[in-house]
C-alpha cells in the first residue's frame, strides 16, 4: 500500500500524481485529453484508457499499487490480486535482469521510453509489453511516491518472436 501521505491508488489525488509527474519529468501530458475534474480522470484511467497503467510503491521490494482494468486483462489478475504482487513478479524470472536495467534507467534520468519487455500472466503464460515508458511517481514537493508505467501494445509471445 502507499506509505503514509501517499495518495491512495485510484482517487483523484492519485490520477493527479500520474498526470503531473508524467509532464513534470517526460514534458508532455500522459494522454492529450482534458477533464472536468480529477475524479473523471481518475476514472478514465482505470476503467476506459486503452492502454495498460501500472504503478509500483517505493518500498524495498516494490509492491503494485495500481493496475488499470486494461493492465489487469493483459496480466489475468484482479485489482485485488495486483495489489498484493511484487512488481518484480510481473516479469519471468529469465527477464529479470532486462527488467531492473529498465527500473534502474528510470530511477537515474525520471522517466525512459521506448522498453520491450516480456512479462508472465497468472497462468503462467507469457506476452510482450511494447511501447513502455515508465516515470518516477514524483509530486510537487519532490517526494517520490514510487514509479508508473504505461504499455501502449501487448502481443503474446510466440516461437518467432
Amino acid at each position: 500500500m502507499p506509505e503514509s501521505g501517499a495518495p491512495t491508488a485510484r482517487g483523484a489525488d492519485f490520477a493527479a500524481l500520474l498526470l503531473d509527474s508524467h509532464l513534470r519529468l517526460v514534458g508532455v501530458p500522459l494522454v492529450p485529453r482534458m477533464w472536468g475534474d480529477a475524479e473523471e480522470a481518475a476514472r478514465w484511467l482505470y476503467e476506459e484508457a486503452p492502454f495498460g497503467l501500472l504503478a509500483h510503491d517505493n518500498s524495498k521490494d516494490p509492491r503494485f499499487v495500481y493496475a488499470n482494468r486494461t493492465a489487469q486483462r493483459c496480466f489475468g489478475y484482479t485489482e485485488e490480486e495486483f495489489t498484493r504482487l511484487p512488481s518484480r513478479l510481473s516479469a519471468a524470472p529469465d527477464a529479470q535482469e532486462d527488467r531492473d536495467a529498465f527500473v534502474a534507467a528510470v530511477n537515474r534520468q525520471g522517466f525512459a521510453d521506448g522498453y520491450r519487455g516480456r512479462r508472465v500472466r497468472k497462468n503462467g503464460s507469457h506476452f510482450w509489453i511494447e511501447d513502455v515508458r515508465m516515470w518516477n511517481l514524483v509530486d510537487a514537493d519532490g517526494h517520490k511516491h514510487g514509479q508508473a508505467a504505461l504499455f501502449g501494445s501487448w502481443s503474446d509471445v510466440t516461437a518467432a518472436s
